[in-house]
């Protein structure tokens, strides 16, 4: 047994390892902040102009929430397939690291969004009143009231978006996204290099897990509850 992994891992499969490593990290983070960067506004603004809310407007509330349910509906090996042409025109190619965050951070947007939208309906229903009552701009209210009370859910929701993300990243390592599911199946499975398979498997859990306990430990700083 002993024997066997020593002969897998050789110290050009402990350097490629180590690359796959570095790549998941990569796509994954990068995704995550392409998504937080466009899912929280749109978040915000769904919940901003729902019925009753400071900017309401049916029509806009309405067109957000069909493009927040679809985007969120849609498969991610499919929609890694229909932004081919997308990623392409984006990165000049389809294969590759850099070109696979194109769909993980489109797929994460409206998940993010939905989140986001979701952690601003905690707030307690007052708090706009009052914010009101002492002469708070719009601004003020999404800035000052709404974004530090919804803080620490929203750091949840984006712990669950990196975790989710780091989990599809191993399916676009399946299609030439490089990463540790590439290594998986290019290695582990077509190769039949068990410990392989195994060890890009714990590498990914140790990832999730850490991700997962630096997600709880910000937003338990943030909570002044």
């Amino acid at each position: 047994m002993w024997s066997e992994f020593l002969q897998e891992f050789s110290p050009q499969m402990w350097q490629l390892t180590a690359l796959s490593t570095w790549q998941t990290i990569y796509m994954s983070l990068t995704a995550t902040f392409l998504a937080v960067v466009v899912g929280v506004p749109m978040g915000f603004f769904a919940f901003l102009t729902a019925k009753g809310r400071i900017l309401e407007n049916k029509v806009a509330y309405e067109i957000l929430d069909v493009v927040i349910n679809i985007g969120r509906s849609v498969p991610f090996i499919i929609l890694l397939v229909l932004l081919l042409p997308v990623t392409r025109f984006l990165v000049g190619t389809t294969l590759g690291t850099t070109a696979a965050i194109v769909p993980l951070a489109v797929t994460a947007m409206p998940f993010v969004a939905r989140l986001t939208a979701n952690a601003l309906l905690e707030i307690p229903t007052g708090l706009t009143e009052a914010a009101k009552s002492m002469g708070a701009t719009h601004w003020q209210v999404v800035s000052k009231y709404y974004l530090p009370e919804s803080l620490p859910i929203l750091i949840n929701g984006i712990t669950l978006t990196l975790v989710t993300l780091i989990g599809y990243s191993a399916m676009a390592g399946v299609v030439g996204g490089g990463g540790l599911g590439n290594l998986a199946i290019s290695y582990g499975e077509h190769r039949n290099m068990v410990y392989v398979k195994w060890m890009a498997t714990i590498i990914i859990v140790a990832i999730v897990m850490i991700c997962q306990k630096a997600g709880d430990s910000l937003a338990k700083r943030f909570d002044h509850r």
